[in-house]
Parts: structure tokens; C-alpha cells; sequence
């Protein structure tokens, strides 16, 4: 895949040379809806099941503009374009008809789409043998959302945003508490036709919050859903689509074994996962020692997964207390110096973000399985904005960055997959 990543590269002159023009009579919706022939259910939020789902992907805030209104979301997004959809298997699970289901973001609604019997379900497409009391999502990726505004670079965009959903089902499912294991090695091509997708809407990944039944074999479920537009308009990009279907097939996995453990305050979590924001510019406030290294442990835990890559992490200290300035790798100080400036260059000149915050963050990897290694950087992306938000300080996702000069920058040709900013 790193065929893709290059031909997708930012760089100075890029940037300036083919700048991005947006069609807006050809704005895609950033929701899916199924008819009102299907059965829909109102999320309660007084029950504990429907609050947990709702603290995955609900909507918190409206915004109006002249343009319209905008809608905000618990779970980020690149430019607000909501590339991915959520859908899941329910079994077992008290208040709850067993079957499958799509969560209606417009409507804060779950709509039944399939109804799943004692011994058939989806847990096959997951590789597992036995059924599985609990949850089992999975994550989609509406690919002209994102594609519209963003071009070829969009994949990466609905790969981050996915790990972004994961992380927040990681999230939310804290409040219950319960352990998620995310699972990329899926059947994509027999879940996209099964569930009617005709190459305008693909499966990512998707993640467990389930136990085994004991004794309870299960046959995998067939069904034919029919097409369900789900961005109201459209337009190919075979770039895209071949790099899709170039990373749909994962070679050799390591599995992610051990369990995070994380050490936050339900209540306190559960505020800042529903006030959680993208900042959009830093006041350069110095933030304490203490709340760095808390930060740090929450996004170096360990990630329960089938296919667990490898993925550096890199630091640009600007404003510690008690910390020197410079660039940390994976924890380590490894470049001394004021870097602030250059750390906002990178960042396609975002210096209200990426100067003026007290830290940035380059995430990269050389990793084989790109699916997998683009949304575990989503998932810690969305690691980094929990913990930051829960210590009171901002965080903001940047997608967009000169990629060949931040790899001269940390002094490796790893892919650049994410950088962050946090600050006061």
C-alpha cells in the first residue's frame, strides 16, 4: 500500500499547485437512513443500553450558519463530512431483540434490519465458532463523503475516522465497564453484498463486546439486504476503490493481547465523552508534567486486537512545565530545541493549532496490513482526545501535513498517518 500513500502525499507546492475546488450543489449527506419500512427504536438515554450506544455516536450540538445548520457529533470527524457508518449485531442483551442493526445518527435511533436466530448470526464473519452474548459492530465507510472535498487523499481520511468510531466504542464501553476487541480480520466481500453496499459504501473493521455461550454453536447467517443510498450523490473514484480493495486482503497479523487499563472516573468520563470538541486554535498555556504523562499512559496501553500493527509515536514538546522543548519519540527525548514553529509548517501551516499548542503528535508506521494500521492511529488519535479533554485541555485531529518534509522532521521514511495537537 505504500503505492497509495505516496501517490496521496502533501507537499508545499502540491498544496498550492492543485488546491481542492468544492462542488457544493454535489455535497453529499453525511446520513444514512433507512425507509420507515423497517422497525426503528428511539435510543432511551435513561437505560444503561441505550446510553451506552448513544455515547458512541451520538449527536451532542447544533451549530447554524448561513450556509445551514450543522450538527455535532460525540465522534470526530475530518471536516465534519462523517465519512462512516455503524452497524451491529445485538445477542442476549436484556431490553434488546436479537438482530442486527444500523444506528440512525439523524434520528438517534437503531433501526432492525435483520432479524438473527439461536444458532445463526454474524460471529462466523468474525471468525468466532460459538455465538456471542454481547455486541459485535461493525464500521463502514461511505467513501464520497469524504472523497468530495478531500479527492484521492479521502481513504486515509475514512480510515482515521473509523479508528476514531472504534475508539469511542473503546469509550463508551467503559462506562459499562466492559473490555473491546477490535477485529479487521472481517469477511468484507461477503458482508459488503450481504448488506447491499454495491461498491458506494465497504466495511472497514469491526470489534467485539461479546462473550462466548458456552456449548452454543452458530451457522453464519445469510441474508440480501437491498441498496440504501447512504450520501444522496455520488461520484467514482477508482483510485480510491483500487486502494480498497489492494487492502482488503491482511497478510501476517500479531494479535494485540493484553487489555488496556485505564484509570478514569466513570462520571467525569461519561461528561467529557459527550462534551467532547475539535479545538480550533490554542491561547500557547503551558500545561504541568503530571497531565503529559497521564496523556501518555492512556494512549501507549495496549489495544485488544486481531491484527495489532506497529505504530510510532512521536511528541513535540512546546510548552511542559519542568520538560525541555523538543522532540520525544515513543517517550524518549530524541532532538532538543524550540520546535513550535516548524512543528506548525508541518502541519500545512495550522500554527494556531500545531504552534501555539503545548504538544504535537506525529504518528507514523511501516507496517504491512494498511487498513489495520490506519485506524489503530485513529483509535489512539481518539485515545489522546479522552484523556486530553478529561484533564481539561483541548485536542485537535489534523489529517492534512507535508509528509516527506515530517518524516525528514523525525528522522525516518515511515508512512505519516496522523498528527495531533493539544494544548490550553
Amino acid at each position: 500500500m505504500f503505492w497509495y500513500h505516496n501517490i496521496t502525499k502533501h507537499s508545499y507546492n502540491s498544496v498550492r499547485i492543485n488546491p481542492n475546488r468544492l462542488s457544493w450543489e454535489d455535497q453529499p449527506s453525511t446520513y444514512k437512513n433507512y425507509p420507515d419500512s423497517y422497525t426503528k427504536y428511539k435510543l432511551d438515554l435513561d437505560t444503561e443500553e441505550d446510553s451506552f450506544l448513544y455515547h458512541i455516536a451520538g449527536l451532542t450540538a447544533k451549530k447554524s450558519y448561513p450556509s445551514g445548520e450543522y450538527y455535532l457529533r460525540i465522534n470526530p470527524s475530518a471536516g465534519a463530512l462523517y465519512p462512516n457508518e455503524l452497524y451491529f449485531q445485538v445477542r442476549g442483551v436484556e431490553g434488546k431483540i436479537d438482530g442486527i442493526y444500523h444506528y440512525e445518527v439523524a434520528s438517534s435511533s437503531i433501526v432492525l434490519l435483520q432479524a438473527i436466530s439461536e444458532d445463526g448470526g454474524l460471529e462466523s464473519y468474525f471468525g468466532y465458532r460459538t455465538a456471542m452474548k454481547g455486541y459485535l459492530f461493525l464500521v463502514s465507510a461511505v467513501y464520497y463523503r469524504s472523497s468530495w472535498k478531500y479527492k484521492n487523499r479521502a481513504f486515509r481520511y475514512c480510515l482515521l475516522d473509523a479508528g476514531h468510531l472504534l475508539g469511542s466504542i473503546e469509550a463508551s464501553a467503559l462506562l459499562k465497564p466492559h473490555a473491546v476487541q477490535i477485529c479487521y480480520r472481517i469477511q468484507r466481500e461477503k458482508l459488503n453484498r450481504m448488506f447491499g453496499f454495491e461498491e458506494r459504501e465497504w466495511f472497514l473493521s469491526g470489534c467485539s463486546m461479546a462473550v462466548p455461550m458456552q456449548h452454543t454453536e452458530v451457522r453464519p447467517l445469510e441474508f440480501s439486504l437491498p441498496y440504501v443510498e447512504a450520501s444522496g450523490t455520488f461520484e467514482k473514484n477508482p483510485l480510491i476503490e483500487e486502494a480498497y480493495e489492494a487492502s482488503m486482503q491482511m497478510g501476517s497479523c500479531k494479535k494485540g493481547i493484553k487489555a488496556p487499563k485505564f484509570s478514569y472516573e466513570i462520571t467525569k468520563l461519561k461528561e467529557t465523552i459527550f462534551n467532547r470538541r475539535s479545538q480550533r486554535g490554542f491561547n500557547e498555556g503551558a500545561i504541568t508534567k503530571g497531565q503529559f504523562n497521564f496523556m501518555m499512559e492512556m494512549i501507549h496501553q495496549p489495544i485488544l486486537s486481531d491484527c495489532d500493527e506497529k505504530v510510532t509515536i512521536y511528541v513535540v514538546v512546546n510548552r511542559v512545565l519542568d520538560m525541555p522543548l523538543g522532540l520525544y519519540k515513543d517517550g524518549e527525548y530524541i532532538k532538543y530545541g524550540d520546535l513550535a514553529h516548524k512543528a506548525g509548517y508541518l502541519s500545512l501551516e495550522q500554527y494556531s493549532l500545531s504552534t501555539q499548542g503545548a504538544l504535537v503528535f506525529f504518528l507514523t508506521s511501516d507496517a504491512e496490513n494498511y487498513q489495520a494500521l490506519y485506524q489503530k492511529a485513529g483509535i489512539i488519535g481518539h485515545r489522546l482526545y479522552i484523556a486530553s479533554l478529561y484533564l481539561g485541555l483541548g485536542c485537535s485531529g489534523i489529517g492534512a501535513y507535508y509528509d516527506d518534509e515530517v518524516n525528514d522532521f523525525v528522522g525516518n521514511n515511515e508512512m505519516v498517518l496522523y498528527a495531533l495537537a493539544v494544548g490550553k
